[in-house]
């Protein structure tokens, strides 16, 4: 694809949950199809007529087996934050159709215990888990999404 078509692509529209313990810890994932270290919280797309919130709860539960009943919704982002795809996985993912994404954030305190936690779901995404820091979860995902991470710490941390 060329510059100016990668440009005229939309942005898909996205969820993601920043999942955190009664420890402060937020959990992440190890994606499957990475054979690279690539932690990441859950994180999915928006059904049509399905509202933002709905979207997380349902990414979560079906990423990582977390039921809604074990979180509280605390917050979310105040804006949609966008990322572009590198330009060799635009046409990889998602057949081409968009240049990146868009994202609203959901921080959600887990009820639960970490036996409730299963990733090993109908289709799943992860290969491990584990809770780790807030101020390390940039470092963790994939260089081309870090600042997203960046921008949700910010804003989400200070209600942990």
């Amino acid at each position: 694809m060329t510059p100016d078509q990668i440009e005229k692509l939309p942005y898909r529209r996205n969820v993601g949950v920043m999942l955190v313990n009664a420890d402060g810890l937020v959990f992440v994932g190890q994606r499957r199809d990475n054979p690279e270290p690539a932690w990441q919280m859950p994180q999915g797309g928006i059904d049509k007529g399905e509202a933002p919130e709905a979207a997380a709860l349902r990414e979560l539960e079906e990423e990582t087996g977390v039921s809604p009943e074990l979180v509280e919704i605390v917050a979310e982002t105040s804006d949609w934050i966008r990322y572009e795809l590198p330009v060799d996985l635009i046409t990889k993912l998602w057949k081409g159709r968009w240049r990146g994404q868009e994202q609203k954030y959901f921080l959600m305190r887990f009820k639960g215990s970490d036996s409730d936690v299963n990733i090993e779901t109908e289709e799943p995404e992860f290969s491990a888990w584990q809770w780790m820091s807030p101020a390390d979860l940039p470092g963790a995902i994939v260089p081309f999404k870090r600042e997203v991470y960046e921008k949700v710490v910010a804003e989400l941390e200070p209600l942990i």
